[in-house]
């Protein structure tokens, strides 16, 4: 569950994470600037949508006077960012910056343990930072049974190349992010930027916390943030059908049987020179009303071109996911976008032998992941 900045940083305050003076959310105009009269001059007027991109879409303006606020305001509200559309805003007083840096904890898959990254580079991507620049990025591994203490965030925040000056009040913030990352059952609490004001004074600009939601039983105060009316549509709409998808940035649907298996197909499309458009598991027991329900959530995004279908046979046999398929396209009637069938696993020929014969216009059948996510992105370029 990932949370809005202005949820984010109330919940660094609560462990006490010094980041910007408490601002606060509205949905109009006019209160935007009646709030800027009331905390005083500059203010800074951001929009609070479940996505990154904000400065660049013009959904975060400094604002000198009230009448900037409420402009910016008029302007922000109802501004769509990457398919979110802005429905409030956060008013809060701007601080002055004379540094910017980068620092998040978040959960490694690949370590099954932490990982803090920090970097000078403050106030961009980092991913894009770490392409031209990886020097500047530290990265390192946070044993959850050790944790992290003063003297090992001081180390981690030098080595990333912070200066003397600035390390104490670093080291201290990161170590209270680390403790409200691993209290919260968080997977991510990103500072994107950290910064130093020009009176010294080091806190957190921003604030990207996504939290676990397997653990939100623990949590029944974090549970109450999970905002469904700003989050996407389509993540909306899987939710509520109990479909595990998340919205990307690519033309390659992708639907798939368990987490490990979704993920090895976006790498291998990535591979292929393709993006995949969304993450989607099915789970298992995938039946013909599960696959209809899936085709059809990940074929109305507009910006899918062909669709991946990645299947491993264990509970739910091939031939029925066979079936599934042709049986949602029946459903569905005629759609734009043509999918690849990848089928393995128990009764995987007797799946391949009833979608050769079906002979759909739609549907081609693969029988390796790599030749799929080839014709997969293959077909997606063609359909431009």
């Amino acid at each position: 569950m990932d949370l809005m900045e202005y949820q984010g940083k109330d919940l660094f305050r609560r462990y006490g994470i010094p980041t910007t003076p408490q601002g606060q959310v509205v949905a109009d105009a006019a209160d935007a600037e009646a709030l800027a009269r009331k905390f005083g001059v500059p203010v800074m007027v951001k929009a609070q949508v479940l996505t990154g991109g904000r400065g660049k879409a013009g959904g975060v303006t400094y604002c000198p006077d009230p009448e900037t606020a409420r402009a910016a305001a008029e302007r922000i509200i109802g501004l769509d960012i990457k398919g979110h559309v802005v429905r409030r805003v956060l008013v809060e007083p701007a601080s002055d910056i004379a540094d910017e840096f980068y620092l998040s904890v978040l959960h490694d898959r690949v370590s099954k343990g932490y990982k803090v990254i920090a970097s000078v580079e403050g106030g961009v991507e980092i991913e894009e930072v770490n392409r031209t620049a990886p020097e500047k990025v530290i990265k390192v591994d946070i044993d959850p049974t050790d944790g992290l203490d003063a003297g090992a965030a001081r180390e981690i925040l030098a080595k990333a190349g912070l200066e003397a000056r600035d390390l104490d009040q670093a080291a201290a913030l990161l170590v209270k992010l680390h403790k409200g990352f691993v209290d919260a059952d968080a997977t991510l609490f990103e500072v994107n930027p950290l910064i130093r004001t020009t009176g010294g004074r080091i806190i957190a600009l921003d604030a990207k916390v996504s939290i676990d939601g397997n653990a939100l039983f623990r949590h029944p105060d974090l549970a109450g943030l999970d905002d469904t009316e700003s989050g996407d549509p389509l993540e909306v709409k899987a939710k509520a059908q109990g479909l595990q998808y998340v919205k990307l940035d690519g033309e390659v649907g992708v639907i798939g049987n368990g987490a490990g298996l979704v993920m090895s197909t976006l790498d291998v499309i990535s591979e292929a020179g393709g993006r995949a458009a969304n993450f989607l598991d099915v789970g298992g027991g995938a039946d013909a009303e599960k696959m209809t329900e899936a085709l059809a959530l990940v074929l109305s995004d507009n910006q899918v071109r062909s669709v991946l279908v990645n299947i491993f046979g264990g509970i739910t046999r091939c031939d029925e996911i066979a079936n599934g398929v042709l049986a949602a396209l029946d459903q569905l009637g005629t759609a734009p976008q043509r999918l690849v069938v990848r089928l393995d696993g128990t009764n995987a020929e007797e799946g391949q032998r009833i979608l050769t014969e079906a002979d759909h216009p739609s549907v081609v059948p693969a029988a390796q992941m790599l030749e799929a996510a080839k014709r997969a992105v293959g077909l997606a370029r063609q359909a431009g």
